[in-house]
């Protein structure tokens, strides 16, 4: 297939790491190894676009210019990633209805609530426009999958489970070794938690984590917490670190994804409450790598681990119930290495990106192949 690829929110390259840059490069790369032929469309990024009308400009500009692209390449489908409300799609809806090309969105969401927001409202209404253009949308959250089908057929839309490579992230026994003689932890198990230090509900997560530690080294447990990553709440956290945990806590800074594998493998459980997380990314990677997860049964967590199998995950308002699952899991060594084996089962048998995007693959190519016969219709009728 000849696939025009657009990330309206987040375009693919982006500086800021972040699990919908993991997901959309995902995908992209999963395509190309497939023999697809991918061209990024634009670079154009529309987050609040609609209250940035200096950029309009642009957006006429390009979609003149797309419009030329796609009339003289004639590609067989365009397939936009990441369409909601904050970045909605002003591109792809507009230039494949004047070429006659399928337009397609990986990763659509409609929430109804933003429009009964005035600062929301263009947004979300933008994004509607796109969600109801395309022939086809995939999600890969079950709350999205709900609430499209409130928008569009259920023939339009397919919930495709979120996932991983696991290859990417198998267990390293020697990057367990090296790391955990680094650290001087000898036998004591390690926490690990991993995110990126800016404000807000990533902080507040970390924040949890450091005083949930900080409760069981005054009760008397033995363990090490590390944490992963880096930004600019460090002075804070770091901070309260050295309050709470007495010289227990080691901060080894931004990780490369491509390394984390390491990181996981040197770990025993990998905690870290993933409050308002859309998927949340790591726990998939650390289950992969044979950690158990303790985190808050909210958002998109539910929908990547296997609650009381491969994770304790606790409410979101009990931060005792957070507390007592690392807990648990920090006592109980046996526990923890038979709750890692079904992580890693459990990521190879649901979460295998290379099986679960074959089913998004056969479907775009359903859809590829009925463009290409409407438009030879279309050429012999004329």
């Amino acid at each position: 297939m000849n696939i025009y690829f657009y990330a309206p929110f987040k375009p693919l390259g982006h500086d800021q790491p972040s699990g919908d840059l993991v997901i959309g490069t995902g995908l992209y790369d999963y395509l190309a190894a497939k023999g697809h032929r991918m061209r990024v469309a634009t670079a154009l990024r529309t987050r609040w676009i609609f209250w940035k009308p200096w950029l309009m400009p642009r957006v006429l500009a390009e979609r003149r210019r797309l419009e030329g692209r796609l009339s003289a390449d004639k590609p067989d489908l365009w397939l936009t990633y990441h369409a909601y409300y904050k970045g909605p799609d002003v591109i792809g809806p507009y230039v494949t209805a004047r070429a006659g090309v399928p337009y397609v969105i990986f990763q659509g969401a409609y929430a109804t609530k933003r429009r009964r927001d005035l600062r929301t409202l263009p947004g979300f209404l933008l994004n509607r426009r796109a969600l109801r253009a395309a022939r086809h949308v995939f999600v890969n959250k079950q709350v999205d999958f709900n609430n499209l089908k409130r928008l569009l057929p259920p023939d339009r839309v397919t919930y495709a489970l979120p996932g991983i490579f696991p290859q990417d992230f198998c267990f390293s026994e020697t990057a367990r070794r090296d790391l955990r003689r680094k650290w001087q932890v000898n036998d004591a198990p390690v926490v690990l938690t991993a995110a990126m230090f800016r404000p807000g509900v990533k902080f507040q997560g970390l924040v949890g984590v450091i005083k949930a530690c900080g409760r069981l080294l005054r009760n008397g447990l033995e363990f090490r917490l590390v944490v992963v990553g880096d930004g600019g709440q460090r002075t804070a956290l770091t901070q309260l670190a050295q309050t709470e945990l007495r010289g227990k806590v080691l901060f080894v800074g931004k990780v490369p994804r491509t390394e984390m594998y390491r990181y996981y493998s040197a770990g025993d459980l990998f905690v870290f409450p993933g409050i308002g997380e859309s998927l949340g990314m790591v726990f998939l990677e650390a289950q992969s790598c044979g950690l158990p997860v303790v985190a808050v049964a909210n958002a998109g967590v539910p929908e990547v681990v296997e609650d009381g199998k491969t994770a304790l995950l606790a409410p979101l308002d009990d931060p005792d119930a957070f507390v007592r699952a690392v807990e648990d899991l920090l006592v109980d060594a046996g526990r923890r290495r038979n709750m890692g084996r079904a992580a890693q089962a459990y990521i190879r048998r649901k979460h295998d990106l290379s099986k679960n995007y074959a089913g998004v693959e056969s479907v775009l190519s359903r859809i590829a192949g009925t463009g290409r016969t409407a438009r030879r219709n279309h050429q012999r009728s004329g």
